[in-house]
């Protein structure tokens, strides 16, 4: 089985591997610390390097169990060749920064404002939206959220993960925040929970930083009533 390393280690930038496949410009390895597009947030992009050569990584996905990553071009790598990764950090810290403040914000909103469930989400790498299922929601509101969050972040509180047996996560109320994710939860026999403090603990597959202090200030650039019940918040960090 393919080991994800992202799962364990968000902060790993560079790591060795093995090619256990080549199809096209696709690319198998034996363990990885690509983040592969999921649950909202864009996969990592950057190099692997090989017999001398440097290759770009133009994206990164699931197919099944597995995380599959297409290069640039493929000539010159074969079955079994080792080869070493390397993260582009920038792009992958600034989405790490931006999913931790979206769990940050939807806390506030469950925890002081009784928030309705999430229904989407995107994490993109210079802003971040969610969608969500709430009553009474105005955009005063939405601004005395962001201020409540921005108070967590400035807090300064631990982000930790953990894993979880199936037995255990079935006791913990509101692990996961989404319908895909409550579907989810059925599945696994493990399941993987980010750990905020003590304001936050749901299920998710993503990368985050370790303390939310490093999410930095979180600005409202966007709300939309999307009907009765539908909003959307639009973030952007400094």
């Amino acid at each position: 089985m393919m080991e994800k390393l992202y799962l364990d280690n968000s902060y790993l930038k560079e790591f060795d591997a093995t090619i256990m496949a080549i199809d096209s410009n696709i690319v198998q390895l034996d363990r990885t610390a690509f983040f592969p597009t999921g649950g909202g947030q864009l996969c990592d992009t950057g190099t692997i390097e090989s017999n001398n050569r440097t290759y770009k990584v133009l994206e990164t996905k699931k197919s099944a169990n597995m995380v599959m990553h297409t290069l640039d071009n493929v000539e010159g790598l074969n079955l079994g060749d080792h080869v070493h990764g390397k993260i582009d950090w920038q792009r992958r810290y600034a989405l790490m920064r931006l999913h931790t403040a979206l769990h940050v914000i939807d806390a506030v909103m469950v925890k002081k404002h009784n928030g309705g469930q999430i229904t989407g989400g995107q994490i993109y790498e210079h802003k971040a939206r969610i969608d969500f299922d709430m009553e009474g929601m105005s955009k005063e509101l939405v601004e005395q959220i962001i201020a409540e969050s921005q108070q967590i972040v400035d807090a300064a509180q631990p982000v930790t993960v953990r894993m979880l047996n199936k037995e255990d996560a079935a006791k913990v109320e509101g692990l996961a925040r989404t319908a895909p994710g409550a579907e989810l939860l059925k599945k696994l026999d493990v399941v993987r929970v980010v750990d905020i403090g003590d304001i936050d603990f749901q299920l998710d597959g993503g990368t985050h930083v370790a303390n939310t202090k490093e999410i930095g200030t979180i600005k409202l650039i966007g709300y939309e009533n999307k009907g009765a019940r539908r909003k959307r918040i639009e973030i952007a960090l400094d």
